[in-house]
């Protein structure tokens, strides 16, 4: 091998790296500038005035977005409450009988809907709940949101039970636990690291999920903690108020997407602290 050969595959190989490292800092361009947008368009509007208060009448100045806040909370909470336990059973069940005929069709349905855009969720939760109701609430919008979290959390307690050696069941059964124990003492807290990032991965998932609510839940300019009735949520004020001819509620928009955009941030870096936390190494 001459030494060109040689020069030329080695500037090849640099302009290789030169090239991914372009790519990936064209990657983060969009990101930057979405974020900076944004904050630069909100961070004028949020004080302690805005998120205390309700959305004002059509040519009253101020407002705030009270009632979003609080029925986003609750419209998360109880889609958590609802996906969670299911996810995380299912999860289980997959990792313990992984070939199963059940289970692979189980996996299967999984996949599919994990891929089930999100319009198509809130047009079925529509005609599964609003209608047989009588009317849009809360709980129709948390049972469209559970149903988009059910396949993250699932396929992340999977995977992550999967990794776990054998060794650890196979030590508890030797002490004489009975199978539920084992799990839920011994395999799901060793696991806790990656099922919690699944969970956490599924809330920031639906945070900013609108279609689904503008057919369950349908916003409320009124602050309500009915689970029964109509409720507000963030992603539906921004969409309400982006698209209206106010510019008041243009600013109530701005400010709402910074605090949306701040929620799933906070998510985020809350997953990676806790997960280190409990990160086990085996």
């Amino acid at each position: 091998m001459n030494i060109g050969s040689v020069k030329y595959r080695i500037g090849k190989s640099y302009g290789f790296q030169i090239l991914t490292i372009v790519l990936a800092f064209a990657c983060v361009i969009p990101l930057i500038a979405i974020l900076f947008f944004i904050i630069k368009a909100g961070v004028t509007k949020i004080n302690w005035h805005f998120l205390v208060n309700v959305p004002k009448a059509v040519g009253e100045s101020g407002g705030g977005i009270a009632n979003a806040l609080v029925g986003s909370i609750i419209i998360i909470a109880l889609a958590s409450v609802i996906a969670i336990p299911i996810g995380i059973l299912a999860g289980i069940y997959l990792s313990e009988n992984r070939k199963s005929r059940l289970a692979y069709w189980c996996r299967l349905s999984v996949d599919i809907l994990q891929g089930v855009p999100s319009i198509v969720i809130g047009i079925v939760a529509y005609f599964w709940l609003v209608k047989p109701l009588g009317g849009f609430s809360a709980i129709s919008g948390s049972v469209a949101l559970a149903i988009m979290m059910l396949p993250i959390i699932v396929r992340s307690t999977e995977e992550t039970l999967k990794l776990l050696p054998d060794s650890l069941k196979e030590a508890g059964f030797a002490l004489g636990m009975p199978f539920h124990r084992v799990i839920f003492k011994v395999i799901v807290p060793v696991g806790f690291s990656g099922i919690l990032s699944g969970v956490m991965l599924s809330v920031a998932r639906i945070t900013g999920e609108t279609a689904p609510l503008l057919f369950t839940a349908f916003g409320n300019p009124y602050l309500s903690t009915n689970v029964t009735k109509p409720m507000q949520s963030l992603p539906l004020l921004i969409f309400n108020y982006a698209t209206s001819p106010y510019n008041d509620w243009h600013d109530l928009a701005w400010g709402a997407s910074l605090i949306l955009l701040l929620w799933v941030l906070f998510l985020n870096i809350f997953t990676k602290l806790i997960t280190r936390k409990w990160k086990v190494q085996l």
